[in-house]
């Protein structure tokens, strides 16, 4: 190999090098754990505990889409067959769209390649132990201990019109598009056949009823006018 080309060789070699090294820097687990707040709305670094999305707990060198007790994933997520590790997260966490077009998280990416890479290694230190505090989400509402305006004694469907009546007598008349019916088979959602009001803010004019399962919402609804 001539001079010149052994220059271009060794160019080509550390100008590699250095792209992977900027793409792929090592972060601090650290300032991961305070980014990571914000996907606290939708994730929880909990075994078995899913919200919007699925528990990130043992989240490194698993495959994506294969937690047994999560059934909301999107099927261009379970057909990639991604493992995730330090490349595969820094890329989803970029844009998860390009990686896997198709797929249900709504979220548009982080483009700082800093935010990254700390976010990454925090979630390779809390998933192999290695974080002494591991950020909660903010704890949900005990409705197996409602108040008792909260606590739903009736309700009562008449027109376009619900009467919902609570546990201290009062009632109150919702235009039925604006009452949301929910249900919450967790263990802080309502007990059986105690359904409770949670209230949806607005001008007072909308609420929702949470349910412990769907199955009964019908049989507690009567109609009448």
């Amino acid at each position: 190999m001539n001079r010149r080309a052994a220059a271009s060789a060794a160019l080509a070699a550390c100008v590699g090098a250095s792209a992977s090294g900027f793409a792929l820097a090592a972060g601090d687990a650290e300032r991961g754990a305070a980014a990571f707040r914000a996907c606290a709305a939708c994730h929880t670094l909990e075994p078995g505990r899913h919200m919007t999305g699925p528990s990130l707990a043992g989240v490194w060198g698993r495959k994506a889409a294969s937690s047994e007790t999560y059934r909301r994933y999107s099927e261009a997520l379970r057909k990639s067959d991604l493992v995730w590790d330090e490349r595969t997260l820094d890329a989803w966490l970029r844009s998860p769209q390009k990686l896997v077009p198709g797929n249900a998280m709504q979220f548009p990416g982080l483009p700082d390649d800093g935010v990254r890479a700390d976010l990454v290694a925090f979630l390779k230190a809390a998933s192999e132990g290695g974080l002494a505090r591991v950020p909660k989400p903010p704890p949900l509402p005990d409705l197996k201990k409602p108040s008792p305006i909260a606590a739903i004694a009736s309700i009562r469907h008449c027109g376009d019109s619900y009467f919902v009546t609570n546990a201290k007598g009062q009632t109150a008349a919702y235009w039925e598009f604006n009452l949301r019916f929910k249900t919450d088979s967790g263990p802080t959602g309502p007990a059986a056949g105690h359904p409770v009001m949670v209230g949806q803010g607005m001008q007072g004019d909308r609420a929702q009823v949470v349910f412990s399962r769907p199955d009964e919402i019908s049989r507690f609804i009567k109609e009448g006018c």
